[in-house]
């Protein structure tokens, strides 16, 4: 949502630009919109100073100004020139305006790598990505890549395959020179002509090195911890995408749509993030930060954009979390646009299969779900997934110490004991904070100490509240 201007209609600026309207705006910067044409960005003088001191503009780019006591600067851009936030920009229409941000960003990352560019201000006028330093996750700067170049698909830049889903418009050879122009390094591209040429020479030739003609790779999908959902991917998902001739040969097309259900911080997410990175293609979220509003018919129209967008760039993934907000019961008491989004849902998820979109959804409360939702033709698969047994955890441990430094003598069995039947988030929490308390300590691997105290300070938030870790202050 837009705030309100900080300057009036027609203000003057010190480089003579005049405004109109606020186009975006932030805790401490506003873009508006320029009478005549152009777009002028104002920020408090602290955030310009703060692009000063990281390095990423000179000082005086900025003109100073003071309205309604607050310190200001100004710099305007003109109309073909792109000057938005990095979340609401246009995708680029052709290679020169992908350059044009693929540029930018590089310069941005050579002068200052560490900072977080998932809310920067794109401004090509002066080819950089300034950050605005708000507090939260931080997006990795390939994803705010993809993200921009793609027009809003979250997707890494250095996963070709699925950027070339993506910007289907843009030649193999460019799209490589473009995320190469980023700083994101890319395999060779293999032409699709060439690619096609291939895969019929090796259906003629029958199989090669020992794998069937139709097996592009033979390769299994894992999941540390979960060896059953797992193999139930590998069964329903991974072996049709891999095998297509063979299985529409018998009429199975595409993948059947899938909902997982099961308590909080089990894995549901874990398990569908790295399905999609597995895959390659692109992923598009249905949940209430994304298609929720109060407006009638709106959540509707939105939930009808995203598929429309997944078709548009399949194959792809929908991912519907928490569904309970979106299909509950209408047995339950629903107002009639409740009716209408489930409407939507039943009309949709059926359609989005023969278009190559695999749909997934997820939900802590299955009871509450519409039974017409649930009904095979729609979600023909409802996996039910618990916490991870001993067996499991161990395996998830062994996965994730693989990848650090660690003493010999470091046994994961305690571990796995220990966190049986909890989160797999707090087996994660307690492999890093094992590694932070080594680093701590001076030293350049993790010590079963390190992973023993670790896991000590990280009891369950699920039981009675009894061993909950509290910090405070006495007073006397």
């Amino acid at each position: 949502m837009v705030k309100e201007a900080w300057l009036p209609i027609g203000f003057k600026m010190p480089d003579g630009a005049k405004t109109r309207t606020v186009l975006h705006a932030g805790r401490d910067w506003q873009i508006l919109e320029s009478i005549g044409g152009g777009r002028t960005l104002v920020a408090e003088e602290r955030l310009i100073q703060k692009w000063v001191d990281d390095g990423l503009i000179v000082d005086g780019l900025f003109q100073g100004f003071e309205f309604d006591n607050r310190r200001l600067g100004q710099m305007s851009s003109g109309a073909s020139q792109v000057l938005c936030p990095i979340g609401d920009g246009p995708a680029p229409k052709n290679k020169a305006e992908a350059m044009a941000f693929a540029i930018a960003m590089r310069s941005t990352r050579e002068i200052a790598d560490s900072l977080p560019l998932q809310d920067a201000i794109y401004v090509e006028k002066i080819s950089r990505l300034l950050p605005t330093y708000m507090l939260g996750p931080e997006t990795p700067a390939e994803i705010v890549a993809g993200f921009w170049l793609t027009g809003g698909i979250e997707i890494s830049a250095s996963s070709f395959r699925r950027m070339r889903q993506a910007m289907g418009w843009l030649a193999p050879p460019d799209l490589k020179e473009v995320i190469e122009a980023a700083g994101f390094g890319v395999s060779e591209v293999v032409p699709s002509s060439r690619k096609r040429e291939a895969a019929r020479q090796l259906g003629e030739n029958g199989a090669e090195n020992g794998k069937p003609a139709d097996d592009p790779g033979g390769k299994v999908f894992e999941l540390p911890g979960r060896p059953l959902l797992a193999a139930f991917f590998n069964e329903h998902v991974v072996d049709i995408v891999n095998h297509r001739e063979r299985y529409k040969a018998l009429g199975i097309d595409f993948p059947s749509a899938v909902i997982l259900h099961g308590p909080p911080g089990c894995g549901k997410t874990f398990a569908v993030e790295r399905l999609i990175d597995f895959l390659g293609w692109p992923s598009f979220q249905v949940d209430a930060s994304s298609v929720a509003s109060p407006y009638i018919h709106e959540t509707s129209k939105k939930v009808a954009e995203v598929f429309d967008k997944a078709m548009q760039n399949a194959p792809s993934v929908i991912v519907i979390d928490e569904m309970e907000a979106f299909l509950a019961d209408r047995e339950m008491g629903s107002g009639h646009h409740r009716v209408e989004e489930m409407a939507e849902f039943l009309r949709r998820i059926p359609e989005a299969a023969q278009h190559e979109v695999l749909v997934i959804g997820m939900t802590n409360r299955i009871e509450m779900i519409d039974p017409a939702i649930l009904r095979r033709g729609r979600f023909d698969h409802v996996v039910e997934v618990t916490h991870a047994c001993e067996a499991e955890i161990l395996a998830l441990v062994a996965t994730l110490l693989m990848k650090l430094p660690t003493a010999e003598d470091v046994d994961g069995t305690t571990l796995a004991k220990e966190l049986s039947g909890r989160p797999l988030s707090d087996v994660a929490f307690v492999i890093r904070e094992g590694a932070r308390l080594a680093a701590r300590s001076g030293k350049d691997r993790i010590e079963q100490e390190h992973l023993t105290a670790a896991l000590q300070a990280t009891p369950s938030r699920s039981g009675d509240g009894d061993h909950e870790r509290r910090i405070g202050f006495v007073w006397n």
